[in-house]
């Protein structure tokens, strides 16, 4: 085995190349979840830690991934230990996976702590596939809907105007709204889709800029019904697992909440993260403050982390919430589609009624009208 690991070479590139690739370079969830998997078989087979290092690299294909593992093994050779290597890359590992490669290796249990780190991967790679699932029916049943009623607008209704304006009928009020809609589909439709682009864009960017206005449009989507429900979940599901496997490995609860802090994707909640860490760190208990605030954490998260503090055993009630979340998130996701569905085939129903009944009730009266004559 030394023989054949002490054969492989890694191909040296130009510095700028390999900044390129790593600078944009973003690793999904199942890579990492591989990477750390595997590192964690190798350890624990007794190879050490460079050699695991390439075999890794060895069966890389992309090549921002790739460089970043040079990189990583070029530190490792130089004497460095895996998560300072790592935490050069915290844009792609995250802080979580670093910190707790790093309490492995001041603790000897690195492997061990390396499939900590996959079983939390793959829970939040389902958590987002379940969200993420859930949404895309309904936004399949809304393009589909928008396309038939832009469709009818645009290109079947135009036709059909010359016809009532050549017989000059007075034509319903559905009708004239439709008339007017088409009209200004077809001369401001292009002009206004752009700007709706141009001001999206911005918008992100706003967001991205400024932390304030996130932070307030953060606020706002949990008072959003549904939205605000599904974000308030996920990030107690997100919480309370990093919290409870970071305490259940041996990293204290100062150390662990500044953690849970950076990796907490809600700026509301991050902000009071941040608080609860100055909490703990003037010795006063978590639930006590998490009371306070009942429209973030719910009466049964304060209750179950008061047990937690008394009992001595805070980090598996902490877990045990997270499980609980998951499972409410879970029934809730197979659930929506149910509820959802109804109500966009209402929608979809008004919106194609409408215009149909706006052609067919002129039509029917311009007929009568004629047959009267």
């Amino acid at each position: 085995m030394n023989k054949l690991i002490t054969k492989i070479q890694i191909k040296k590139k130009p510095f700028w190349d390999s900044i390129k690739e790593i600078s944009f370079t973003r690793l999904s969830i199942k890579d990492q979840t591989f990477f750390v998997k595997r590192l964690s078989f190798l350890i624990k087979a007794g190879i050490p830690m460079r050699e695991s290092l390439m075999m890794i690299r060895e069966q890389t294909q992309k090549k921002g991934y790739a460089s970043i593992l040079d990189t990583v093994i070029a530190n490792i050779s130089n004497g460095q230990n895996l998560s300072t290597s790592l935490g050069k890359f915290k844009n792609v590992f995250g802080e979580f996976t670093i910190n707790i490669i790093g309490f492995g290796e001041e603790t000897g249990v690195l492997s061990e702590n390396l499939e900590y780190v996959a079983d939390e991967l793959k829970k939040r790679q389902a958590l987002r596939k379940k969200i993420v699932g859930a949404a895309i029916y309904p936004i399949i049943v809304t393009i589909a809907t928008l396309g038939i009623v832009t469709f009818l607008m645009v290109y079947l209704f135009p036709k059909i105007l010359p016809i009532f304006a050549s017989l000059k009928y007075d034509l319903p009020l559905s009708t004239r709204i439709v008339i007017a809609i088409s009209n200004f589909i077809s001369h401001w439709g292009l002009l206004t889709l752009s700007s709706f682009i141009i001001l999206l864009i911005a918008f992100l960017i706003t967001l991205k800029k400024s932390e304030t206005i996130h932070f307030y449009f953060h606020k706002f989507l949990l008072k959003v019904p549904i939205i605000g429900k599904i974000i308030q979940d996920y990030n107690m599901a997100n919480f309370t697992r990093t919290m409870g496997l970071l305490l259940r490995g041996g990293i204290t609860m100062g150390e662990a909440l500044p953690i849970s802090v950076k990796i907490t994707p809600n700026l509301v909640y991050r902000k009071e993260f941040k608080a609860l860490s100055a909490v703990v760190n003037r010795g006063s208990k978590i639930s006590t403050h998490l009371s306070k605030r009942k429209d973030l954490f719910p009466d049964i998260v304060t209750q179950i982390v008061s047990v937690g503090e008394h009992s001595g055993n805070l980090s598996n009630s902490l877990i045990y919430l997270s499980e609980m979340y998951e499972a409410e998130i879970n029934d809730f996701t197979k659930n929506l589609s149910n509820m959802v569905e109804p109500v966009l085939m209402i929608i979809m129903g008004i919106l194609v009624g409408f215009i149909a009944i706006s052609i067919i009730t002129p039509i029917y009266g311009i007929t009568q009208h004629l047959n009267v004559k």
